[in-house]
Formats: C-alpha cells, sequence, structure tokens
C-alpha cells in the first residue's frame, strides 16, 4: 500500500505513525511544511521519504500557496490513500488538494480551538471535513465535538503506547523518598502552575519531615519554563523542585519510571486524549488527571489513578498527602493502571486499527 502523510515531519506523534508504517512495509511519503522540518536524522527507516512544501511567505497564507506543490508530489508518487493530521492547515490543504480516498485526523486544540477563533476557521474547518472520506478521532470525546462540523461518521482511533518501550523498569532500586512528576511542554494549558502550587500546599499539610523526603520533578521544554522556575522560588520550593527541560522521546520512559505519581493537571479540553497518562499507567505509575477533555478517558478513577477538578492546586495537595501516607495504595494503582492500558491502549492494536481502516478504504475504492 502506498500512504501520503499530510503532517508535520518535527511531530512526536507523526513520527510514530511513520514507524508502524515503515514495519508494516508500506511506501510511504511525508508530505510536511517545511518550517516542521525534522532536525534529527530519518535514515533508519527503509520505506519512508519525507517532501517538505516550500513556503513564499512567513505567514500562514503560505499553507495555502502550497496546494499546486501537493497536487504535483501526489500525480508523481500515486497514492492509494491521503491522510492529514490536523483538521486545521494540513487538512484544510489536503481538502484543496482534492485527492481521494481522503482521511482527515483531528487531534485537539485544532477542532477544540482553532474553528472558534472566528467564522473563517470554522467555515475551514467545515471545508475540510467535507472533503473527507474518512474523519478519525483518538478520544470519543472528541469525536462529539468534531461531530458539531459534520454529518459524517467519526471513526475513534486511540493513540496507545508501546508497551514495550513503556513499561516498569526491572532494576529500579527501592528509595524512601516519594517523587511526583510530570512530562509535558511548559505552557499554561498543562496547568504545571497549579502542580507547583499544589506542592506548596501540600509542604503545608504534612510535617517537614515528611516533606523533606518527597520531590517534584518537572520535564518538558516550552515558553512558560522560566516563569515555572521563579513561582516554585517564590513558593520556596525550588530546593525540591527540578526542572529537566527538553529530553529526548527515548528517555521519557526511564523518567517516567523514576516517579511515584504521574500529574496531568490540564486546564482546558483540548486535552484531547491524554498520552502522558497512558504512557505513565503503561510504566505501572499511578497518575493523577484533572476533569477535562479526554484525560477521565483513559483514567480509571479510584482504580488506576484519580481524577480532580481542574485549576485546584488544593486537590493536588491532598492527593499527594494521600499517596505519601499510603504507599500500597500507589502500587496497586501502578498494577492496575498497565493492565487497563494493556487491554485498551496497547499501541499495535490501536495501529492495527487505523491498518483496517486503511484497507476497508481502499477496498471500497476499488
Amino acid at each position: 500500500m502506498k500512504i501520503a502523510i499530510l503532517a508535520p515531519a518535527n511531530n512526536v506523534h507523526t513520527k510514530k505513525w511513520l514507524d508502524h508504517y515503515d514495519k508494516q512495509g508500506y511506501d510511504v511519503l511525508n508530505i510536511s511544511f517545511e518550517s516542521h522540518t525534522d532536525p534529527d536524522d530519518r535514515t533508519m527507516w527503509t520505506n519512508v521519504k519525507t517532501h517538505y512544501l516550500g513556503l513564499k511567505m512567513s505567514n500562514k497564507i503560505a499553507y495555502f500557496l502550497t496546494v499546486p506543490e501537493i497536487k504535483r508530489v501526489l500525480r508523481e508518487f500515486q497514492p492509494d490513500i491521503l491522510h492529514s493530521h490536523y483538521v486545521s492547515s494540513y487538512g484544510v490543504v489536503g481538502a484543496m488538494a482534492n485527492f481521494h480516498p481522503y482521511i482527515i485526523s483531528v487531534w485537539g486544540m485544532d477542532i477544540y480551538d482553532f474553528p472558534k477563533e472566528g467564522r473563517a476557521n470554522e467555515l475551514m474547518v467545515k471545508y475540510a471535513l467535507s472533503k473527507a472520506d474518512v474523519i478519525c478521532s483518538t478520544s470519543h470525546v472528541m469525536k462529539k465535538v468534531t461531530a458539531q462540523y459534520t454529518n459524517k461518521e467519526i471513526e475513534v482511533t486511540p493513540f496507545g503506547v508501546n508497551m514495550q518501550k513503556f513499561k516498569p523498569s526491572e532494576d529500579q532500586e527501592e528509595d524512601e523518598s516519594i517523587t511526583f512528576g510530570i512530562v509535558k511542554t511548559m505552557a499554561e494549558k498543562y496547568g504545571i502552575r497549579y502542580l507547583l502550587e499544589g506542592y506548596a500546599e501540600f509542604k503545608n499539610i504534612v510535617t517537614p519531615d515528611v516533606f523533606s523526603k518527597t520531590k517534584l520533578d518537572i520535564v518538558g521544554p516550552g515558553p512558560m519554563l522560566e516563569d515555572y522556575k521563579k513561582l516554585a522560588d517564590k513558593l520556596e520550593i525550588s530546593h525540591q523542585t527540578t526542572f529537566h527541560g527538553r529530553v529526548h522521546h527515548e528517555k521519557v520512559p526511564e523518567l517516567i519510571n523514576s516517579f511515584d505519581v504521574f500529574f496531568v493537571p490540564s486546564t482546558l479540553d483540548s486535552e484531547s486524549f491524554g498520552v502522558a497518562a497512558v504512557e505513565a499507567q503503561a510504566c505501572q505509575v499511578p497518575v493523577v488527571v484533572s476533569n477535562v477533555g479526554g484525560l477521565p478517558e483513559v483514567v480509571v478513577d479510584g482504580k488506576t489513578g484519580y481524577i480532580i477538578p481542574t485549576k485546584n492546586s488544593r486537590a493536588i495537595a491532598e492527593k499527594m498527602k494521600q499517596f505519601v501516607e499510603e504507599p500500597e495504595l500507589g502500587r496497586r494503582m501502578g498494577i492496575d493502571g498497565r493492565q487497563h492500558v494493556l487491554a485498551h491502549y496497547d499501541w499495535e492494536d490501536n495501529a492495527k486499527l487505523m491498518d483496517t481502516i486503511y484497507e476497508k478504504t481502499v477496498g471500497k475504492k476499488a
């Protein structure tokens, strides 16, 4: 099968799909805007090639000027399927290329926020979805949002995790300290501010001796990183808070395994699926997530972790205290969490679902 993927080459989710297609032996062309050039070496793929679309201007109008080039590339490559990831930008220019069968996957902000930013954006989303032969959503809650802009059937295709990569560490040392952690981009929508404030409140509701045996690890780059460091200083928790900054995705499982509890205190519904929470559960680490977007969909409240109100630092502090006081609770939730992910979010099973959609779509065309 020949597949053309319209998606940002530097996106970790794009790379995950391309890895799968390469292993399946599909002949794949990743078409990406040059502003999303992947700095990593791509020679590890046998069946995947990348074509970058030249942008003639620095603003987003330049995206629409790439349509003739997309049409030319598709004529030369002659794929069986064109699949755009993100309904905004890539989804719209893919629709304008007028190639079929055409699949669009919605991801989060592109369907939650983009169409609400103006009538023109809403019309672009409706246009792109109207041209799609298949529409995919990573969660049921995002499927409902997408249905506001189309009457077409929407497939739910969870974005699971590699259970061989994200798994409990076999050589993890026993440690009396408790580590609370998060792996996210340092942006307001991910609620790191409330995590820091929650850790400060936790400090006030436990004894100094208990607090001294805990630490907070914050992993990820982003525009708010320096602001969060200053906030940690202001809250007087910086001596037990470590900001790791950007780390290579290959190191993420190791970092998650160093956590005793994983927090995802996101504040917006555009947290459409909750990959980070699934990765943590796969590593047998209990999770505490806020009640937004697709996060409650991937966590079994009270069994694999907890779902708490959003923007609630007090709730975060109370859960920290509970896990410290009940270490067996965390161990039990961790075990249940991995079983939950094995049953519902194994990447191999989720990827095969997309393969099945491809085969059905190509079969209908034939």
